[in-house]
């Protein structure tokens, strides 16, 4: 996969031109490899406009046409808490309330309890700017969400509860070019971490 400068990320030669949101510097320098990149995946069964998250990678694929796509670096759910499957984007939100599952809760109530009845969006809540939220084929619910975070240095890792995280500068792009009703594939984990 080929690393491609801002400039032509924004012009992608035959796919014409579109205008990132993403604000390129972070508090936290991520390594290249998790920046923003337009690469060919090489996958003529990934369909435009779909997500798909491959946690060993730490990446996720946001699909553009011809097997081509911007890959984003995340951080996925630790060890026992990433869950893989097919889901579709139902809800999105901007600066989005956040409350702990019961079952965060009940694993950690030194670190969540506090949180019990939410917590309003703004850049101290764990969600970030934005969030997709993920349902399954049956309308409900998962409680999976592709969010932001204000640890950007967990990019690269297995440390959430279960959802893939990206900068909050990068998942403001990406959340403008997700629709609702898209599409997200979580694939299984392959190593143990």
């Amino acid at each position: 996969m080929q690393n491609f400068t801002r400039r032509e990320l924004i012009c992608a030669g035959a796919m014409g031109c579109f205008l990132p949101t993403i604000a390129w510097a972070h508090k936290v320098k991520l390594p290249e490899r998790f920046e923003p990149q337009l690469v060919n995946t090489r996958r003529g069964d990934w369909v435009k406009d779909d997500v798909h998250v491959v946690p060993d990678d730490f990446f996720l694929y946001f699909m553009l046409e011809d097997g081509m796509a911007i890959r984003y670096g995340v951080g996925v759910g630790r060890k026992g808490l990433y869950e893989p499957g097919e889901f579709t984007v139902a809800r999105k939100a901007k600066w989005p309330w956040w409350r702990p599952t019961n079952a965060m809760i009940r694993r950690e109530p030194r670190k969540y309890a506090k949180y019990k009845d939410g917590l309003k969006g703004g850049p101290n809540n764990p969600l970030g700017a934005r969030a997709l939220y993920l349902y399954d084929d049956e309308g409900r619910d998962t409680y999976l969400r592709i969010h932001g975070t204000n640890a950007p240095e967990t990019i690269g890792s297995a440390v959430s509860n279960g959802c893939a995280r990206l900068t909050n500068e990068h998942v403001k792009d990406l959340y403008d070019r997700v629709e609702i009703g898209a599409r997200v594939f979580l694939y299984p984990k392959v190593t143990t971490a």
